[in-house]
């Protein structure tokens, strides 16, 4: 979400969203990897709120929804995006070990 907060610094924040609308697909990658500043918070809400209802969302993170607080900083945000996000939704949890480490880890036992 830095592109954003960047867009956003640098006053071409509504030509970026502009172009954004017109992808039918939206993908955020890792969502609560790295938390957010308030602002930046704020604009993903903003363009995920532009979406809800008109165009598809796909959302990876490994952090359950009730974890996303940490991420977000604020309460009220948080429950709104969810709120948006999980409506007409499908969401797919996943649970075991990671794949990617189990196949790091098989590749080091066979060295």
């Amino acid at each position: 979400m830095a592109t954003l907060q960047d867009k956003y610094q640098a006053g071409t924040l509504r030509r970026f969203l502009s172009e954004l609308q017109k992808a039918e697909l939206l993908i955020l990658d890792e969502m609560g990897f790295v938390p957010f500043h308030k602002d930046g918070a704020e604009l993903l809400f903003h363009v995920i709120a532009d979406c809800y209802e008109q165009r598809s969302v796909i959302v990876t993170s490994n952090l359950e929804f009730g974890h996303w607080n940490t991420v977000f900083g604020d309460a009220r945000l948080t429950a709104a995006l969810v709120d948006r996000l999980v409506h007409h939704a499908h969401v797919l949890a996943f649970t075991g070990d990671s794949y990617r480490l189990q196949h790091a880890l098989s590749e080091t036992k066979s060295s």
